[in-house]
């Protein structure tokens, strides 16, 4: 086996390393939130429905999600930097086509191949950083990745939010040139690979049961709720697929002699734990920016740019604690799985705490409180759990714990959207049947509401009613999906007892 040799680095070339690595990171995970909020732009431009504009975001995640778990073969077969500049040029290529797409086929087509750049920075990132300093200073390495991870995608609705209201569409997707270029230039001058370029055999095999299985994932997940489930015949044949792909692919895999995705590390505690705390922890990050600017704009009328600034509130209180919490788990001073653990409960208070406050008279300053509280608990979960997957394997089984780690948290995302979006549109028929059962003529508050709007005849009336009605019954749908995730966070809380404190060395810990 190949050891890595050393690539850490000081002083002014770690800074740039540094720079280029969070610049790619926050590109692909802006990307994945701020095309969401220009979404409604592009469709009615293009004159196409919701279900066909769903695959700008679909497409997108696809592509991301194939690739993310064979970076570590692809980086080591075309050498670590080569394939980060390759994955930053290809993306920075595809957000200009797809910006200067004109048609809609053109747009999903690019967004693919951007998905396909995308899917190589993130996983890719985490390794570069944990390799370029030194092991004592995991927490500074982690803190600085976790600023991209998890401030990008409060970022993405705010530049998302901005651009929808004083530009067109297409700059969601011309933004992302200058930075490309920049990370990219930085990246081939100062970047170093670990190990030489080798000549691998490729499991092509291996591969496609992967792309088929994972690629089908990601399709039910998306489009099943548009589709009503498995109601529809084509989400019960991508479920089949996934389901054959994804287990056809691990039995092969683990007994090929060249895998394409090193299964067997998902035998160390760590990682297995750690992954399933990481879809955990997707599903918060992602589930929530997916809700709450839904909620912001469609039921309290918020522009795209204050409810971009509102879960910016988030965003700034991530950017304060992340690097006090970097720095006391780096050094040793706090035990990570116990700021793991009480990242997630503050986590779960948070969301409760956004539940109440989700009314249809709310203002911006009724998320404060709530908002600052989960940033809170995100800061206090991203880097000690990353320095303890990654501090639990030795440095040759970093490039796939990071990719597995990194997957999880997307997939838990790609689950929280399908659930979410699931309970959102089922618990508003449910809050409307119940609120309309109730909304009759032998309720007093109905009673003097039509006798102050027309009377109980009035047909103006009536459908004013209904329409409170139905809106009280979103906002309670919001509400409830809020909830769900805070219970989800303080239920999983206790799996970081599956995780043992790391030695600050890069060898499994003993303790």
């Amino acid at each position: 086996m190949i050891q890595p040799r050393s690539v850490v680095e000081y002083g002014r070339r770690r800074a740039i390393v540094s720079l280029a690595v969070i610049a790619a990171t926050l590109l692909e995970i802006i990307d994945t939130t701020i095309v969401n909020v220009a979404l409604p732009d592009i469709q009615g431009n293009f004159g196409v429905p919701v279900d066909q504009g769903a695959w700008i975001v679909t497409g997108y995640i696809v592509a991301n999600v194939v690739v993310i778990p064979v970076t570590p073969w692809l980086a080591a077969r075309f050498g670590r930097r080569q394939y980060f500049f390759a994955s930053i040029i290809i993306f920075t290529i595809a957000s200009l086509m797809c910006g200067f797409a004109g048609t809609f086929g053109q747009l999903v087509f690019w967004r693919i191949v951007q998905g396909l750049g995308g899917g190589g920075l993130i996983s890719t990132s985490q390794a570069i950083l944990r390799d370029t300093y030194e092991i004592h200073e995991q927490g500074k390495a982690q803190g600085i990745f976790a600023m991209g991870v998890i401030v990008g995608p409060a970022l993405g609705p705010v530049l998302g939010g901005w651009i929808t209201d004083n530009l067109t569409w297409r700059w969601v997707f011309f933004i992302n040139l200058p930075v490309g270029i920049i990370a990219a230039t930085l990246i081939w001058r100062y970047l170093q690979n670990p190990t030489e370029p080798r000549r691998m055999k490729l499991d092509w095999l291996g591969l496609a049961m992967l792309a088929v299985g994972l690629g089908s994932m990601q399709y039910v997940l998306d489009q099943g709720q548009q589709n009503d489930w498995f109601d529809d015949a084509k989400i019960r044949l991508f479920s089949a697929l996934a389901v054959a792909g994804l287990g056809s692919f691990v039995w092969w895999t683990l007994r090929s002699a060249i895998p394409v995705v090193n299964l067997h590390v998902l035998r160390l505690r760590q990682v297995a734990a750690g992954s399933l705390l990481g879809a955990v922890l997707g599903m918060s990050i992602y589930g929530s920016v997916l809700v709450l600017p839904q909620y912001l704009q469609g039921s309290l009328g918020f522009t795209a740019t204050l409810s971009g600034l509102t879960i910016m509130v988030r965003a700034i209180a991530i950017m304060i604690c992340t690097p006090i919490t970097a720095a006391l788990a780096g050094r040793g001073v706090i035990d990570v799985r116990i700021s793991t653990a009480l990242g997630f409960v503050v986590l779960g208070l948070s969301n409760w705490m956004l539940a109440g406050v989700t009314t249809p008279q709310s203002d911006f300053n009724a998320f404060i409180v709530s908002l600052i509280l989960s940033g809170v608990g995100l800061s206090q979960i991203f880097v000690p759990l990353s320095i303890a997957v990654l501090g639990g394997v030795s440095n040759d089984a970093v490039p796939s714990t990071s990719a597995f780690f990194n997957l999880s948290r997307q997939v838990g995302g790609s689950i929280a959207t399908a659930v979410l979006v699931t309970l959102l549109v089922r618990g508003t028929t449910a809050h409307q049947t119940a609120l309309a059962a109730s909304t009759n003529l032998h309720n007093v508050n109905t009673v003097q509401y039509l006798q102050h709007n027309g009377g109980e005849h009035s047909r103006a009336a009536l459908l004013r009613l209904e329409g409170l009605v139905e809106g009280q019954a979103v906002v309670q749908s919001y509400a409830d999906t809020s909830r769900l995730v805070a219970v989800i966070s303080i239920a999983l809380a206790p799996l970081v007892l599956l995780l043992r404190r790391p030695r600050l060395g890069g060898a499994l810990a003993v303790e």
